[in-house]
């Protein structure tokens, strides 16, 4: 649940030191709370963390599980792994830190009751207060409202957590120490009022405040922050020129006197001063809180950036003085401030003396129990001769060895030293398995926050004394010739790795069938491996041969071993199984890779399995589909499994194919927004319905309102009507529509074990043109007709359906594929069948 006590941000040289030197001396926390990655203001957290060098940290109840994907098409848990590193890479621009709750996002939810059916309250809760123990701020900035005007159910409980966390975290009854951490009561809380309807704000900030020392804005800063939730398609302009931001106060334990619109700070009425520190200090102490202020004050006044070294003495001097003040001490805001106020000297004193260090591995992934060599260099890019120790692989207890080799102007050391791999590398969350909707509770630190293994030393100045302790990630570097230069944090992994293309599978029931299944080994072993290759398969599949044997010959070596599947299965589950054997050791796992430009590559492991949903449906023999990928799209593959011939067309070469071949073309969802291109083709789409095909199209936003968009038109409201209950009551209001009855019919049982939602961004109204197969709604709502709509288009079909199916045929649900199906073949003049 924590986080590292500041994130320094991406500056170097004279901007950063400039930095590092006005952060002295601030000891103020703030604690924003919202519910997922993307909802933090980034706007007021860049001015605060930048401009005002306030200790923030955002909360996010979730990782963002849930939402969709504009960059590929991992979902679920794979999205929060992305997700979780997008608000890191935000945090490494704006400098705030981060912390999560184990809530996993289910998707979209309207309110309270619906949320909290999915996430343990009281446990969420206990969440919140411990990250505000551990943080420790003073002031609290709850996102969202904590009202159905907050429009998702995820968003208002994490405005009604904010709060009650912010009437709680001090009561140790309720919330004991011994679970939870130290009790702490945040002085004042402020909700977000920048687009509130209401016009309630009592306060408004300019956060495009210009900072001389960075050369840009602090709204220019958090439009780059902002910008790294690429996956949401969350990209924005970095703004220069005055931006308002507002904030409501709503509670307080200090100024109450004070009317909130005279307020000229969130701190007005908190003493921010160290002299806030004085009660119930010793007498040792006061000596170090009364010089507190004057050493800081001289090493600010020191501060020249083309000669930084002038900075050391008063550096060194301020740290001995802030040990003076904190010795002893058992008030924790003195501590968390000193803390941070040791953090921004070793972070300065580094600046100024130029030292740098890194840690080189000659590879990225090593096989456990394996040892690492590691090249570190310790850099001396200052005027003074230093002194380091040598470099240990260090978890953070045990301090670096005592510094001892003089290091002098403009030269390096370079040590060698091993790392012994101990455990595989990947998303701590994601160790244990998720119960329901909420993840195991991962305490004592957000492990996604900092790399797994770490260099550290140790180095001394002597004139003037001081010390201070380097630490690094230890990664691999390589180039590439176009990116550049290449640096990833290096990971432990099984020697070998065993993976399959799908976790899910479809078949079709009582039909003999054969499939390829791939199973791709990976050795990360030094090592040739001879491996053996075994499946376990569900009775009514055989194989070509259940056990199959490899040889991977060096580090990284790969090899794909192909069983021929044959056979015939009835409809429901069927599991297979793959275990890989080599020199004594199984093997059961493998892992998904996620590498994207803007986050740090990460993997994760997953049972060689897949489930084969065996699916009771018939598909036409005269079928043939051209499809059109949209976001986050893994539908086409599981179309193929079918036995439907697909053929994927990118969006970018619709204009120019040739559709006649296929009876169906399929755009998949959102993808008008996602491929500008293709909104340029629609007139050949409408054409293609129109000489006879059938044209589906699947949910987009307000995108498809335009005019040219659709056929005919439709309307959409805001906030977009949507089933979000998976299990709600659909109801067919044409039984017999061709649609519903060939060549699959359609009744309830198909709308059984839905995922996450039944439908989204349904049409509010629609032209007469269109026919409606389908109304469904949440508990309370009215019907909605949108789910399905028909309509002919010359000779041919076109429909627009909103349903959730780009999520039902990758989770395997028999009843979104028999759908589907009936869908693709609507404009078929036969119904002739394969059986």
């Amino acid at each position: 649940m924590g986080t590292p006590r500041f994130a320094f941000p991406q500056e170097r040289g004279a901007n950063a030191l400039g930095e590092a030197v006005e952060t002295l001396g601030a000891t103020t926390r703030v604690l924003m709370i919202g519910a997922h990655p993307d909802d933090e203001d980034t706007f007021l957290i860049s001015w605060l963390s930048r401009g005002r060098h306030v200790e923030i940290a955002y909360l996010s109840l979730t990782r963002g599980d849930g939402g969709q994907n504009l960059i590929g098409n991992e979902l679920g848990e794979a999205l929060g792994v992305i997700r979780t590193e997008e608000l890191l890479a935000a945090r490494r621009v704006d400098g705030a830190g981060q912390y999560f709750t184990r809530a996993f996002d289910f998707g979209f939810s309207k309110d309270t009751i619906d949320t909290y059916k999915h996430w343990v309250r009281d446990s969420i809760l206990g969440d919140v207060v411990r990250v505000v123990r551990a943080f420790r701020p003073q002031v609290i900035i709850a996102v969202f409202s904590g009202t159905p005007r907050d429009g998702h159910g995820h968003h208002q409980v994490s405005g009604l957590l904010a709060r009650e966390a912010y009437r709680v975290a001090g009561d140790t009854v309720r919330f004991p120490t011994k679970s939870f951490g130290p009790p702490w009561t945040p002085l004042k809380l402020y909700g977000n009022a920048r687009y509130d309807p209401t016009g309630g704000e009592t306060m408004r900030i300019d956060v495009g405040e210009y900072s001389p020392l960075l050369g840009r804005s602090y709204a220019e800063i958090a439009g780059e922050s902002r910008s790294q939730h690429k996956s949401q398609g969350f990209g924005t302009p970095q703004r220069k020129g005055p931006f308002l931001d507002a904030l409501r106060r709503e509670f307080t334990r200090v100024n109450e006197s004070t009317p909130a619109r005279d307020e000229k700070s969130i701190f007005d009425g908190i003493d921010t001063t160290w002299n806030r520190f004085r009660a119930g200090a010793s007498r040792q102490q006061l000596g170090g809180l009364d010089s507190l202020p004057a050493a800081i004050a001289v090493a600010k006044a020191s501060f020249d950036p083309m000669h930084p070294r002038r900075l050391l003495a008063p550096l060194a001097h301020l740290r001995q003085v802030a040990v003076v003040a904190v010795t002893g001490s058992q008030n924790l805001d003195l501590v968390d401030a000193v803390q941070r106020l040791f953090a921004d000297v070793k972070r300065a004193l580094q600046l100024a003396t130029g030292v740098e260090m890194e840690a080189i591995a000659p590879r990225e992934v090593y096989a456990l129990n394996s040892t690492a060599p590691i090249v570190v260099s310790t850099y001396n890019r200052g005027t003074d001769t230093l002194f380091v120790g040598r470099p240990e692989i260090c978890c953070g207890i045990d301090p670096p060895r005592e510094p001892s080799r003089p290091l002098a102007p403009a030269s390096v050391i370079i040590d060698t030293i091993g790392i012994i791999v101990t455990q595989v590398t990947q998303p701590s969350w994601l160790i244990r398995p998720r119960v329901g909707a909420m993840f195991a509770p991962v305490f004592g630190g957000n492990e996604a926050m900092r790399p797994g293994n770490v260099a550290v030393l140790r180095v001394a100045l002597k004139r003037p004394s001081a010390e201070l302790s380097l630490s690094t990630p230890v990664v691999w570097r390589g180039v590439d010739p176009v990116k550049g230069e290449i640096r990833r944090e290096i990971a432990g992994a099984p020697a070998i790795s065993v993976t399959l293309d799908t976790r899910i599978q479809y078949a079709p029931a009582n039909t003999e069938f054969q499939r390829d299944l791939a199973v791709h080994l990976r050795s990360v072993d030094d090592a040739p491996r001879d491996v053996r290759v075994r499946l376990t398969l569900p009775a009514g599949l055989t194989a070509d041969s259940v056990e199959r044997s490899a040889r991977l010959d060096r580090y990284d070596a790969t090899q794909t071993l192909t069983f021929r599947l044959r056979g015939r299965l009835p409809a429901g589950e069927h599991r297979i199984a793959v275990t890989a054997q080599s020199q004594g050791e199984t093997f059961t796992d493998g892992y998904q890779l996620v590498d994207y430009d803007h986050i740090r590559r990460q993997r994760i492991y997953r049972p060689a399995t897949t489930t084969l949903s065996v699916v009771d449906m018939k598909v036409p023999a005269t079928l043939r589909v051209a499809y059109i990928t949209g976001v986050g799209d893994n539908v086409a593959p599981m179309l193929a499994q079918l036995g439907i011939p697909v053929t994927v067309i990118p969006a970018s070469e619709v204009a120019r194919t040739d559709l006649t071949p296929y009876t169906t073309v399929v755009v998949g969802p959102r993808a008008y927004e996602a491929h500008p291109q293709l909104v340029a083709a629609n007139a050949q789409l409408f054409d293609f319905a129109r000489n006879g095909g059938t044209v589906v199209v699947q949910y987009g936003q307000n995108e498809m309102t335009q005019a040219g968009a659709m056929p005919y038109p439709i309307t959409l409201v805001r906030p977009a009507d949507r089933v979000t209950d998976e299990n709600a009551p659909v109801r067919i209001e044409t039984p017999n529509d061709k649609v519903l009855t060939t060549p699959n019919r359609i009744g309830p049982q198909d709308f059984t074990g839905w995922v996450q939602e039944r439908a989204l961004y349904m049409p509010r109204t629609f032209d007469p043109h269109y026919r409606s197969l389908l109304s469904m709604n949440d508990p309370g709502e009215p019907p909605n007709g949108g789910a399905i709509l028909v309509a002919p288009l010359g000779q041919g079909q076109y429909i627009y359906t909103t349903l959730s199916l780009f999520r039902q045929l990758p989770a395997g649900v028999p009843g979104g594929a028999r759908l589907f199906l009936n869908i693709l073949s609507a404009g078929l003049v036969t119904s002739a069948a394969t059986p």
